[in-house]
């Protein structure tokens, strides 16, 4: 893979579960690693949600192998938030991830 076309820093997150300060029960994003990514929006579509418009749009992420990645996690790339619906690992080189994702505006 060349250096070069890994050219966005994104943020890896993931949800996490904890209390507030008087014990009640919290949900989070929390920072997993930064990592160097290329991110190819694949298509889009326009849709209509609760009487209101919707647009879908379908990314992929590709960025250096990693095992702690899984769906349901979430990458930033400044102010979009990619939802993590796949994670294919490249089998034959070992090289790489690819993150099939969704942002959702």
């Amino acid at each position: 893979m060349e250096i070069g076309k890994l050219n966005k820093l994104i943020t890896l997150q993931r949800l996490t579960e904890g209390q507030d300060e008087i014990g009640q029960p919290v949900t989070d994003w929390a920072d997993v690693a930064k990592v160097w990514a290329n991110v190819r929006y694949l298509s889009g579509i326009q849709t209509i949600k609760s009487d209101a418009p919707v647009s879908i749009a379908k990314a992929s992420i590709r960025i250096r192998r990693r095992t702690d990645v899984v769906a349901g996690m979430r990458a930033l790339l400044g102010e979009t938030v990619f939802e993590i619906k796949a994670v294919l690992p490249d089998e034959q080189g070992r090289e790489f991830v690819d993150l099939v994702c969704e942002v959702l505006t």
